[in-house]
């Protein structure tokens, strides 16, 4: 019989009686027996994987309570809950933490005291609190398990400093045995874990990182709102999460996708909890399909048939993205794992590193490293990720990734890096990436001048390729440890020893040839017919063209007056098959559209399913801008690229008052191309100089600030006014 436990049972009649399942998953019996012998424990199990059970059996066969230590308020809300679904008794389950009433707290207590509950479920901060403390050494604490414990390690992803204290408290409440669980911590974050819980002794419990059912694909971060409203409406009803990393990525992609007839919640701290609460119940009784959030979702979240999971940004660590992407199919069913990626993201993240102490940045700067590693691989991902964790993939492609699926072409590169190591030691490594790419590819800029390294023998001796290739080989240099970039010198280059043993002796060295990422990011603005690139089904057309004609004689008017034929053109582009997309084609009002569409949208509708035709369903992306009749106007204004002179006069308006209007239109998502007034007014270099000051300097947008940085003699307010325009629009806000 196990030590604490009331009664001869079998485990397996345990599980059955209290949680209705036949069988154990994978090490959950084995385990289960380590902790009811009162030995420590430490769990490395994938999401999906079962790690509470593993807890849970134990704390309802063991006497007295278990203390069950846990990060986040939600999970321990939905924990709970589905506890008390398994027993007749409330009682059984409780969690303490700053969301619950003194009147709440005191009940929790009592049904403590009673020996009626067999789990709480506290966050740190309340474990630590000395009025708590003094009132757990009143309980009979059967063990503690220590959930999420990957937030113990400085060296992983979701550092906690209030976890690494929980030592020293169980230390003052009274020891007992200790399970600590994570989905994810390579062996030196699961060292340090059980380091710090002095548990280097416990018995340790892995199963595979492999999720075989789970797709893994990097996608180019272009019109990556578009892309990502296609896939759902692509996939409906299917339940999805997507992360973004800032709060305000989440209401406007969550407003977005509202607006777009997706039924999506944004979820993350800034909210107040009741609504956060909702929006996740909403998730889980499958009122929502979609949940935006950012990376506090989903941890302990039990809904197994999570279709897919969307990262709109990409995580700050490997670890980060392997519990994200796990919470998708966890019943082994469907779980597609999508990621969207441009290089300029880890250049943000990497930039708010800055300020940190110089042991974090070094900690946050290898995370990266892996991230960026992982997403330009050509290898198969789930063999790169598996090998991360400390676990080999046996096979070379495993069918279930972009990479193996696509492969990506790779050529020979050993001189390319040559040239790219020579270069950074030629201006004594104290130039970032763009700088040394500048000088290989002979771009001749102001900084390239001013340091007379346009005199240098290296100048333009890759001139044959874009500044983009250059700034590509120079990452892979990154990735492969040869070239190592100073975060706390923000961005400057030096050479590894092994940079300096390539050069020596120089080795094969393929590179993954890039994906064209030159685009923005995004673009959400509705598409005007003039912008589109793509080609006219003409067989299409000329069924329209016989339509219009048809319905022409039948309401005894000229064919003009249906549709026009720039809208006709504009249907066999787009394929609308519902009125509500008719009146987005060009020419075409919700007027027209309900009087004369039902029947093209219907021959359309059975043409594209007769066809198989994949219709570019993000043709609009509706804004959530509320646009005035005078910001629709001067949008169509500068569509026909009107001087904005001319714009200014037509609505009376002072130049500034223009700008101010443009300026609103752009902070609401909006796209503007004004290049063709801008490269009129600024030359080509100046306007290089505010891009620049803009992404790497500037501390805010202020108008001000900019011009005493680059100088009152140089620019004009209205100048630089004209070029946040323009970076807004192409960066976004």
């Amino acid at each position: 019989m196990y030590k604490g436990l009331k009664s001869e049972i079998s485990l397996l009649e345990s599980l059955k009686n209290n949680f209705g399942f036949a069988s154990f998953k994978g090490t959950q019996e084995d385990i289960i027996h380590n902790v009811m012998e009162g030995n420590d424990t430490f769990v490395l199990m994938p999401t999906g994987g079962g790690k509470s059970l593993c807890y849970q059996l134990p704390a309802i066969l063991l006497e007295g309570t278990a203390i069950i230590i846990s990060p986040l308020i939600a999970l321990m809300k939905n924990q709970v809950d589905a506890i008390r679904t398994f027993s007749s008794e409330d009682g059984v389950a409780h969690f303490m933490n700053s969301s619950l009433s003194k009147q709440a707290i005191q009940n929790v207590k009592e049904d403590l005291l009673s020996g009626k509950t067999k789990m709480l479920y506290v966050a740190p901060e309340s474990l630590t609190k000395e009025e708590n403390i003094k009132f757990f050494r009143q309980v009979k604490v059967s063990f503690y398990a220590i959930d999420e414990a990957h937030c113990i390690s400085e060296l992983g992803h979701d550092f906690r400093p209030e976890y690494r204290r929980i030592r020293s408290i169980i230390n003052e409440v009274g020891t007992a045995p200790i399970i600590a669980l994570t989905a994810t911590a390579t062996p030196k974050v699961q060292h340090d874990i059980q380091k710090n819980l002095g548990m280097l002794d416990a018995r340790v419990f892995k199963s595979s990182f492999n999720r075989s059912n789970l797709y893994y694909e990097i996608r180019p971060k272009v019109n990556a709102t578009k892309e990502i409203i296609k896939y759902i409406k692509n996939n409906t009803g299917k339940s999805g999460i997507i992360y973004c990393l800032s709060r305000k990525k989440v209401e406007e992609l969550a407003e977005t996708l509202m607006i777009n007839g997706i039924k999506a919640l944004p979820y993350h701290a800034g909210m107040d909890s009741a609504t956060r609460s909702a929006n996740q119940d909403s998730f889980l009784m499958e009122e929502t399909d979609v949940i935006v959030a950012t990376i506090a979702f989903g941890m302990g979240i039990d809904k197994p048939d999570v279709r897919f999971v969307i990262h709109y940004d990409i995580p700050k660590s490997l670890e980060g993205y392997y519990q994200e992407t796990g919470r998708a199919g966890r019943d082994g069913g469907e779980g597609t794992c999508i990621t969207f990626y441009h290089y300029k993201d880890i250049q943000k993240l990497e930039k708010f590193m800055q300020n940190k102490h110089i042991a974090e940045q070094e900690i946050g700067k290898q995370l990266l490293l892996e991230t960026v590693s992982y997403a330009e691989s050509a290898v198969c991902r789930r063999k790169h990720l598996l090998h991360y964790f400390g676990e080999e993939y046996p096979g070379e492609n495993c069918e279930n990734c972009d990479n193996c699926l696509n492969p990506k072409k790779r050529f020979e590169g050993k001189e390319h890096i040559e040239l790219v190591l020579k270069t950074i030691l030629a201006v004594k490594e104290k130039f970032k990436a763009e700088h040394i790419a500048d000088i290989i590819a002979g771009k001749s800029s102001q900084a390239i001048q001013t340091y007379k390294h346009n005199q240098l023998s290296l100048f333009g001796k890759g001139s044959d390729k874009s500044v983009k290739f250059w700034l590509a080989v120079i990452r892979q240099a990154m990735i492969a440890r040869l070239v190592v970039k100073e975060i706390e010198n923000y961005g400057l280059l030096r050479m590894s020893a092994d940079g300096r043993e390539f050069l020596d002796q120089p080795y094969s060295f393929m590179i993954t040839e890039e994906q064209d990422n030159e685009h923005d990011e995004d673009s959400d603005q509705e598409i005007s017919s003039s912008g589109r690139s793509s080609t006219v089904d003409l067989e299409l057309l000329h069924i329209l063209k016989d339509l219009r004609k048809k319905v022409s004689k039948k309401h005894n008017l000229p064919p003009f007056v249906i549709f026009q034929d720039p809208s006709l053109d504009d249907m066999a582009l787009q394929y609308p098959i519902s009125i509500e997309e008719m009146q987005n084609i060009a020419g075409v009002g919700s007027g027209k559209a309900k009087r004369y569409g039902k029947e093209f949208v219907s021959v359309i509708k059975t043409y594209v399913e007769e066809k198989e035709i994949e219709r570019p369903q993000d043709m609009v992306v509706k804004s959530v801008v509320n646009k005035s009749g005078v910001k629709v106007s001067i949008i169509q204004s500068i569509d026909r690229k009107m001087n904005l002179e001319d714009i200014a006069a037509a609505k009376k308006m002072e130049m500034n008052e223009l700008l101010t209007e443009i300026e609103a239109i752009i902070n609401s998502g909006t796209k503007l191309n004004l290049d063709y007034y801008i490269n009129d007014l600024i030359d080509e270099e100046k306007q290089m100089d505010v891009f620049e000051y803009f992404r790497e300097e500037a501390e805010s947008e202020s108008v001000e600030a900019a011009i005493a940085e680059l100088g009152e003699d140089d620019f004009t307010e209205e100048d630089i006014r004209l070029m946040r325009i323009k970076f807004m629009s192409e960066f976004g806000n």
